[in-house]
């Protein structure tokens, strides 16, 4: 690929679908890099509108809206960052020449949507995951979580019955289309089961009426696993590994994460290997964020997210190349190195308060811990427990390294601005 100059004929244009925190780092690893970026997210002055050479907004879950841009601004790589997207379009959009997607539009309308993942993973590659079960309805989800049978009728009017496994509880009720936990719940038991799916259809970014119940695994720990396909020294893509991240979620949203994850040479060997059978078939050139349960040597395929993931923030302190500079570069063609350069940190700072254009105090206080840094995303408007911020630090160990992160976003205090 020949880099132009940005704003010029032969600018190398990349547009963006999604600015959020993760998109704005992404945008501003192209640009030191002399690529020319277009921000497009769904509200005004999203965090990577802040820093790209030209924003929109849009509806990118609208077809026709999304073509119609990519008819405007000819990108030649589309770079995906959220779910809520029309992924058909992005499908038409590579069939036509329009732009190439990345990795692939097939790797984003299946990974887009929990029910193409999962059947890809379980009944395509047959990789180990939880017992799981799609439902429509709180009746269907219901049947799902206690195996009773399922009637639904065929368009002759006759009744067809269906036994269906049982998934039991405690299990995890998730939209088909959601992200960062959104519309997530544990249910422990029958009394949680319509709080569950009113959540989901809450949290779904775009189909309302869908959801997956999901097995509870008793796994010791889960990872990141970031998987970066790009070209070698082949000159073909191939597959590199960063070392496992480690994190805590509550509510299915990240809150911390660290790397290295201590782990067993045969339960990581076996990640790799299951991460690796699900890009492969993704195909195209990327990172991706693969999420794996781990008890012993056992490892579990969870999810995949062919882009930076959150909880991957932590390697803009603990690797030589971030999660962003390896998605640039892998894009783009480029070499990527995956080295680990100190075991690292993160913790995430939630906004506290529902307000538009907050202030944080507390900032040179939080910088003054030895080893630490600090992003404040530049989010327009702040929630309770919306992401504003992510703290991070280095040590030399995983615990020293989390305990200064954990005390870098305690420090930080956000009012009102």
């Amino acid at each position: 690929m020949k880099f132009g100059t940005p704003l010029s004929p032969g600018a190398t244009r990349v547009m963006l679908l999604g600015s959020g925190e993760l998109g704005k780092e992404v945008i501003i690893a192209l640009q030191r890099l002399g690529v020319e970026v277009i921000a497009v997210d769904r509200y005004a002055n999203a965090p990577g509108h802040q820093v790209a050479h030209r924003a929109h907004v849009i509806n990118m879950a609208d077809g026709a809206a999304l073509r119609a841009l990519v008819e405007q601004e000819k990108p030649h790589l589309i770079v995906p960052e959220i779910e809520a997207i029309a992924t058909d379009m992005l499908v038409e959009i590579e069939r036509d020449g329009l732009a190439e997607v990345i990795p692939t539009a097939r790797a984003a309308q299946l990974t887009m949507n929990r029910e193409g993942i999962r059947r890809l993973a379980a009944e395509t590659l047959r990789l180990p995951v939880s017992p799981y079960a799609f439902a429509d309805s709180l009746e269907e989800l219901q049947a799902a979580i206690d195996g009773s049978e399922r009637v639904r009728a065929e368009p002759s009017g006759t009744l067809r019955r269906t036994p269906r496994g049982c998934i039991g509880y405690p299990c995890i009720v998730k939209p088909v289309m959601s992200s960062s936990g959104k519309g997530q719940s544990r249910l422990d038991g029958p009394a949680d089961v319509k709080a569950a799916w009113d959540y989901a259809a809450s949290g779904s970014r775009v189909n309302q009426g869908r959801v997956i119940v999901e097995g509870f695994i008793d796994f010791e720990y889960e990872i990141t696993l970031l998987t970066v396909r790009a070209v070698g020294a082949s000159g073909q893509v191939e597959t590199f590994f960063c070392e496992p991240i480690g994190h805590v979620q509550v509510k299915g949203d990240y809150v911390e994460s660290w790397q290295p994850q201590p782990m067993s040479d045969a339960a990581l060997s076996r990640s790799r290997n299951i991460a690796r059978a699900v890009t492969d078939n993704l195909g195209g050139r990327g990172i991706f964020g693969v999420e794996l349960f781990v008890r012993g040597d056992h490892v579990w395929f969870s999810e995949v997210s062919p882009r930076p993931h959150d909880t991957g923030m932590v390697t803009m302190c603990s690797q030589i190349q971030s999660e962003f500079d390896l998605h640039a570069r892998a894009i783009l063609g480029l070499p990527v190195n995956v080295s680990l350069r100190a075991p690292g940190a993160s913790a995430v700072i939630y906004g506290g308060m529902e307000a538009a254009g907050i202030a944080f105090e507390g900032v040179a206080e939080a910088l003054a811990v030895p080893q630490s840094d600090l992003r404040l995303f530049g989010k327009p408007e702040s929630f309770a427990r919306r992401r504003m911020g992510v703290a991070l630090a280095n040590g030399k160990d995983v615990d020293e390294a989390r305990g200064r992160a954990k005390l870098v976003a305690s420090k930080i205090r956000p009012v009102r601005g």
